[in-house]
Order: C-alpha cells, then sequence, then structure tokens
C-alpha cells in the first residue's frame, strides 16, 4: 500500500533519529519503532527533504528584553536622513530604469533583442519597485523616522503609487505583527485546518502544485489579500474583509477616515495612470508600468509566504501561543546578495524585524548577528534555494490538525 510504502521510505533512519523527529513535532517519542513510524508518516516528506531544525517547542529560556539587551543601542536609532538616502537611491534608479525603457522601442532594434531588453526591465523595474515598497512598510512600522507625520505622508505616497491602500495595510499588517504564529487570530497566515478542507483537494501531483504557485503569485495580493483576505483568520470569514472598504470587520470605527485617505490616494494613481494611457497608449502603461507592478505583487506573496510557511515552521493555538512564541515563527531567506540589497533585506532579517519592527532595515543585519548569538536554536534560518523552498512549501503545506495546540503542517490526510 501506498501509506507502508512511505513508513518504509522512513524505516531506514536509526530510531533515535525517528524520536527526535517526533519530539521537534511535538509527538509522542515514547513509543515502539512502528508506532513511531505511523506518527510520522504525514511528515514523512519533510523529514526525507532534509529540512532545518524545527523551532524548539519548549517556552523560549530568554525574554524579550534579554534579546534587547544583546543588541548595540546604536541599532534601534532612525534616521531620517539615511532613510531619505535610500528612499533617493531607489527613486533615481527606478526613473533611470524607466528613461532607458524608452529607447527599447527604437526601430533600429531587432524584435529578439527588444524582447530581451524588455524583459530585463521588467525584472529590473519590479525588483526596484519592491525596494520602494519595502520603505513605505518601513513608514507603516514607523520605522522611517521619529515623525510620525513624515511616516504617515511617505508611506502614503509611496504605497499609493503602488496602488498598495496605506493606511488600510498599516492597520492589518500591524494586527499580523501582533498575532503572528497564532492559529485563531493571525492576519494574514492562520493555516487551515482538516476540517477546512475536501479530501481530494489534497493533491500533491505537479500539475496542481504548479497551478497553485502560478495562482498565488499572480493574484495572490489582490483580489486575494486586499480584496478577500482568503489566507486570514476563520473569524473573518463570511464577512467583508476588503482593504478598500471603510466598513470591513478589520477596522475600528476610528479607522474609517484613515481607510477613506488611503482610497483617495489609490484613486489618484489610478486617475494619473489612466490619462498616461490616453496620452501615451494602454500598450506603453502595461510594459512601463503594470507589468512591473505585478512582478512586486509577485515579489510581496513570494517574501511573505516563505517567511511564515514550511515544514519545520509550527503554529500555537489557544494559550500555547503567546507573543514572543509567534515571532519567533518566522524564517530568514537569503534571495542572493544583489536582490536582497534592493529589496533592503527584508527577507534575509525578517526574525529580526518581527521582533522589533521600529528597527530601521538598514541596522537589521548588524542586529540579526547579535540575535543569533542570543537565541541560538530558536533563530530560524532556510539556505534552501528559494524554488525548491517554495515547491516544498506548497506540495508539502497543506494543513494542521483540529484541535491541537501545537500544530505543524500536514499534506495527506492518511
Amino acid at each position: 500500500m501506498k501509506g507502508n510504502e512511505k513508513i518504509s521510505a522512513l524505516a531506514h533512519l536509526p530510531e533515535a533519529e525517528l524520536r527526535k523527529h517526533a519530539k521537534q513535532r511535538g509527538l509522542n517519542a515514547d513509543v515502539s519503532a512502528e508506532e513511531l513510524l505511523r506518527s510520522l508518516e504525514p511528515y514523512d516528506l519533510a523529514i526525507l527533504s532534509k529540512t532545518p531544525n524545527c523551532l524548539p517547542l519548549q517556552p523560549p529560556p530568554f525574554t524579550l528584553k534579554d534579546i534587547r539587551d544583546s543588541i548595540p543601542p546604536e541599532c534601534f536609532k532612525r534616521s531620517l536622513f539615511w532613510s531619505f538616502f535610500h528612499l533617493s537611491c531607489d527613486l533615481l534608479i527606478v526613473s533611470f530604469l524607466l528613461f532607458s525603457s524608452s529607447c527599447i522601442d527604437s526601430s533600429g532594434i531587432p524584435t529578439w533583442t527588444k524582447i530581451c531588453l524588455w524583459s530585463i526591465y521588467f525584472f529590473a523595474q519590479g525588483t526596484a519597485m519592491t525596494g520602494v515598497w519595502v520603505l513605505a512598510h518601513e513608514c507603516g512600522h514607523q520605522a522611517f523616522s521619529e515623525s510620525e507625520f513624515i511616516n504617515n505622508s511617505v508611506g502614503w505616497a509611496l504605497h499609493s503609487l503602488l496602488l498598495v491602500p496605506y493606511h488600510s495595510w498599516r492597520i492589518t499588517h500591524g494586527k499580523h505583527h501582533n498575532n503572528t504564529g497564532s492559529c485563531e487570530n493571525d492576519e494574514v497566515f492562520a493555516p487551515p485546518t482538516r476540517s477546512d478542507i475536501k479530501k481530494d483537494l489534497i493533491d500533491t501531483t505537479p500539475v496542481v502544485s504548479l497551478f497553485r504557485i502560478i495562482r498565488m503569485l499572480t493574484i495572490g495580493w489582490i483580489p486575494g489579500y486586499l480584496l478577500l483576505n482568503k489566507s486570514g483568520p476563520k473569524k473573518y470569514r463570511g464577512k467583508n474583509a476588503n482593504h478598500f472598504s471603510p466598513y470591513a470587520v478589520m477596522f475600528n470605527k476610528e479607522d474609517r477616515i484613515h481607510i477613506v485617505v488611503s482610497d483617495i490616494g489609490i484613486l489618484i494613481v489610478v486617475a494619473g495612470l489612466a490619462g498616461y494611457a490616453l496620452m501615451f497608449g494602454w500598450n506603453s502603461l502595461f510594459k512601463i508600468y503594470v507589468i512591473p507592478y505585478m512582478i512586486v505583487n509577485a515579489y510581496l506573496v513570494l517574501i511573505t509566504f516563505l517567511q511564515h510557511t514550511d515544514t519545520f515552521v509550527p503554529h500555537f493555538a489557544g494559550d500555547e501561543w503567546n507573543w514572543l512564541r509567534g515571532a519567533l515563527c518566522t524564517v530568514d531567506r537569503s534571495f542572493g546578495a544583489v536582490i536582497d540589497h534592493t529589496i533592503h533585506h527584508i527577507a534575509d532579517t525578517h526574525v529580526c524585524h518581527h521582533l522589533f519592527s521600529k528597527m530601521p532595515f538598514y541596522n537589521a543585519q548588524k542586529a540579526t548577528l547579535a540575535i543569533r548569538q542570543k537565541i541560538g536554536n530558536y533563530y530560524l534560518q532556510d539556505d534552501t534555494p528559494i524554488p525548491q523552498a517554495l515547491w516544498r512549501a506548497v506540495t508539502l503545506c497543506k494543513f494542521v490538525e483540529d484541535g491541537e495546540k501545537v500544530l505543524f503542517y500536514k499534506y495527506k490526510t492518511k
């Protein structure tokens, strides 16, 4: 039988290793070898794929203050000068790429050369615009400067240019930070349970997995998140979870004016884009803005999905969850030196960011080194190549069990 084949795939592992994997996932390790194999069957491919060790399930033996005290104090200083310096560099890159794109359609350039140059432009501009998005994200966390007015003004302008309702996102993103790793309340990555899904949808065939990846990277941000909040907690289901609606369930009465201001920013930019299209053509708008914008959206979904989803990342329910345990349930990953620099290290210093979200990104690398030494095995980093990590997460992270309090993703119902 298929199940027996999977059990035999783990049978070659030493019994001590099997017991270690059971303990890492909160399973009873004091059972027979046969019972161990049976209980580990839903995690077999994760174990065989040699993922990093799971986050320790014991409550952390340190406090947030202990971690903070291990970090050089200067890392917490916010500098308006350096924030605007990085923003100016990003805007110069975006402008240079935009200007360069005007030369691509010159009549003397061969068609295939144009295709190659436009492809380079799409990727480079999408990456650079993602860097701008991250700086707006800094504003949302009040990490851009000491001034709340400057932070919100700059964040509103930048995110509006990228068709993100700034205050709407700022509010819900803050709730995500306050509830990371919580099965009931995480604003974005609340894992589906066994009862949420149909057995026949647990399909790990390559075609289905590829479809899920394409769907996630193309419509995962909008409409998936901004309009529908599809990956949000159960408490929002069947309710208005539209980030553009002042009356959405995520917002309080006092938030409504901010949602309206965010929507006004979007309407101004949409009107500007439509005006450009009427003057220079929709084809031009599609090439210089829409495709890079879609690449930004793909980056956002890819980065955040892999920061919070993998076979070795636990979720907690009920009284097992607390803020510090949840904040540690995130993974640092590198997209390569060039991309990491361009997107302001949002991916490879994310543990630090969840612990201290007001810390400016340009100090996070230094702080991460101190954090790693302080928290030891509680620091999660994965060096798996991004495409491989994405495939593993999509194929093996389907659901968690109902009723449990310490949960790891499973990929099959038997």
